[in-house]
């Protein structure tokens, strides 16, 4: 699909105009160089016959792009209302390719308005990006790719390897489900107003198959008691799910007085699988 030919205002006269100052509250970080919202757009390419979820997308900037890098179509999910004018005129230049929905994203199912191949591009919202991220987790299988900015330390976390800095529960989370790589990062002065710190763009592959077997909800438990205390040993660690912790890690092949940033994501879907088996029951 050809990119259209559209004549719209600046996003600094959209923003003028509307009255569009970004909110603390709702995490907004409005991002207004063409040329940064193009990088990322051209990052989640090809976006022909493509539908592409967009959240928070604000003034449109980055909206503007995908819609002129080919997507078939764009559904965004606003929740400031505020902004839904500005969009308003976008669905106007490319009629029939922007869908808006104003609500919650985290209590919108994108999926019911959304036919065919999926990608989802964005700059999330700061303060709900890492609760989305992992819904879409839960079923990355509806995706084709992911690809969204977060804070550089979030971005840090989502790609760390065992045994470093930022590996946690979010590397484990995510890496078991989708191939993640960080692509560039993106400076504070880009955006308006600045937030304190720089943020990056991380691209999410989902797999075809875990990579491990593993049921979510116990990986999910596991991880969050493991690395909710990051300096215990993980014989300790684990105490707040099993009672006798050693025998449980023994058995899966996990030395008791190791600490959970030296496990690899395969000790972390064993122990997931044999959690059941081991779990203190209720009460006790």
């Amino acid at each position: 699909m050809s990119s259209s030919r559209v004549e719209l205002a600046s996003l600094a006269e959209t923003i003028a105009r509307h009255g569009l100052n970004a909110r603390k509250s709702l995490g907004q970080h409005f991002l207004l160089d063409s040329n940064l919202c193009t990088k990322i757009a051209r990052a989640a390419a090809p976006l022909d016959g493509l539908t592409v979820l967009e959240i928070g997308p604000g003034p449109g900037g980055l909206t503007r792009a995908l819609l002129a890098s080919g997507a078939k179509h764009v559904v965004a999910i606003e929740r400031d209302r505020r902004c839904i004018a500005a969009l308003d005129e976008l669905a106007r230049a490319w009629p029939t390719r922007l869908k808006i929905i104003e609500g919650d994203a985290l209590k919108i199912d994108a999926s019911a308005h959304i036919d065919g191949p999926l990608k989802i591009v964005a700059n999330l919202p700061y303060n709900i990006g890492t609760a989305l991220l992992l819904g879409w987790l839960s079923a990355p299988e509806r995706f084709v790719s992911l690809t969204l900015m977060f804070q550089k330390e979030v971005a840090a976390r989502l790609t760390a390897a065992p045994g470093t800095e930022h590996y946690g529960r979010l590397s484990v989370l995510t890496q078991w489900r989708c191939a993640a790589r960080r692509l560039f990062d993106i400076n504070a002065k880009a955006f308006t107003p600045p937030p304190k710190v720089t943020s990056a763009v991380v691209q999410l592959i989902p797999r075809g198959a875990p990579l491990y077997p593993a049921e979510q909800a116990a990986l999910e438990r596991v991880t969050a008691a493991a690395f909710g205390q990051r300096r215990k040993m993980m014989r300790a660690a684990m105490k707040t799910l099993v009672a006798d912790s050693e025998p449980y890690l023994i058995d899966h092949d996990v030395d008791p007085r190791a600490r959970a940033e030296t496990l690899d994501i395969e000790h972390f879907c064993a122990l997931a699988r044999g959690l059941a088996q081991y779990e203190a029951p209720p009460g006790q």
